[in-house]
């Protein structure tokens, strides 16, 4: 237990720092005239993003998995290059065309001088998938290794970085969209420095060298289900607000389940991180490890409750971040139903452990999609009667992640019963 707690802790670390900048952002954009108009803009804006971004989320797996050979790294390297161009391409076509703001006016019903506004930001983050594409797969090396802790380091130094310019894109009254992407580009390209020191300085590769005669075809056939994957949980919060934008106050709303969402996702990506967990670690003594991940949940969950149960939950949004007071009760009664999500995220994850060590990644895509579609389902039905509250808007959330872990167990059986 001990050695898991040492491997587990700077990850969970990691994944806190990296979503910690995201509430940094919020702070600032709550700084600005109108807050919950910046706020909203940037919530449909990383949407947006978020569903080419996403797609790059497993790439640290597919090093940690792969990348362990001379061979196999340089070749896997040269997959993310290439992998990360394709995908930055489309998003650049939508951020640069009259047809994509057009498209983008549509899905999410806002007016032009919104659309114009989601435009710029971005414009100003197609580069970031190219950065992150990076930053994952060096991210990956150093976990396979177990320098888990020069990764938190990096991590927090990252955060460091980023709550810097953005104090000071604040303070010099720069235009939010130029203080946020600015911010998140310049502590990724801090990051990749160190990732790229502690690769070429501190890394060893595994001493049983694998996988020498991987191919493309092979790294694309582990990719694509698993981006799939990632797309589908970038998809999860549009579909959401495409409806809320169509409810009265909905741009407000908006607002609001950012805030509650971001705030969690500070516990989901503690959650994620038994992905690497298994893959590191392998599934021999579950009992221990078992145990393991239910003392981590219920520590998550322990957490969210006394935030959202409490007085803190208004110290920090409302007297800390300066959040207006309309979107402060949204936000907490959304945030207390998402503490129902690190027990699912646990759960789903370790049915993904082990499709992605079966190299069944297939089944991870299916549930993805089916809970895009469970989403998407359930918010059409409440919109149409009139049901579609933000608590409701959440419970839809919830339940999508339930589908999708139900089938991740589903297809982990299968393939077990057919080995």
């Amino acid at each position: 237990m001990l050695t898991y707690w040492r491997f587990y802790w700077p990850l969970a670390l990691i994944g806190v720092g990296m979503v910690l900048s995201i509430q940094f952002q919020n702070a600032t954009l709550a700084k600005y005239p109108d807050a919950v108009t910046e706020l909203a803009v940037l919530a449909l804006s990383y949407g947006v993003f978020s569903f080419f971004n996403a797609s790059l989320q497993f790439i640290a797996q597919l090093a940690n998995v792969y990348a362990r050979s001379p061979v196999a790294t340089r070749r896997s390297w040269r997959f993310v290059v290439i992998a990360s161009t394709l995908i930055m391409l489309p998003l650049a076509i939508i951020a640069g065309t009259d047809s994509g703001m057009s498209l983008i006016s549509h899905i999410f019903s806002i007016d032009a001088a919104l659309t114009a506004r989601v435009g710029e930001y971005l414009v100003l983050l197609c580069p970031m998938i190219l950065l992150n594409g990076q930053r994952h797969y060096f991210s990956g090396l150093l976990v396979q290794a177990k320098l888990t802790g020069w990764m938190t380091l990096i991590n927090f130094t990252y955060l460091g970085v980023v709550i810097a310019a953005l104090l000071t894109g604040l303070a010099l009254a720069i235009k939010p969209a130029y203080v946020v992407v600015g911010s998140e580009a310049l502590g990724v390209v801090v990051m990749l420095a160190l990732l790229l020191f502690a690769r070429y300085r501190l890394y060893r590769a595994p001493a049983k060298p694998e996988h020498e005669g991987v191919t493309y075809r092979e790294l694309l056939n582990f990719f694509i289900p698993v981006s799939t994957t990632g797309v589908m949980f970038a998809l999860s919060r549009p579909i959401l607000f495409a409806f809320v934008a169509r409810t009265p106050d909905g741009i407000a709303t908006i607002a609001a389940l950012r805030v509650a969402f971001d705030f969690s996702m500070i516990f989901q990506q503690a959650a994620n991180q038994f992905r690497h967990f298994f893959i590191s670690f392998g599934f021999d003594d579950l009992p221990s490890k078992r145990r393991f991940m239910t003392i981590i949940c219920a520590g998550i969950t322990a957490i969210m409750l006394i935030y959202s149960l409490t007085p803190l939950y208004q110290w920090v949004w409302g007297t800390v971040v300066g959040l207006p007071a309309e979107l402060i009760s949204i936000a907490r009664d959304a945030t207390l139903i998402m503490c129902l999500m690190p027990a699912i995220i646990i759960y789903r994850n370790y049915f993904h452990a082990h499709l992605m060590m079966m190299r069944r990644t297939g089944g991870m895509a299916y549930g993805s999609i089916l809970r895009v579609g469970g989403i998407y389902a359930c918010a059409h039905v409440c919109f149409s009667l009139g049901w579609l509250s933000p608590v409701n808007a959440t419970l839809i959330l919830i339940l999508g992640f339930v589908i999708e872990a139900v089938i991740a167990q589903f297809t982990f059986r299968q393939a077990n019963a057919h080995k």
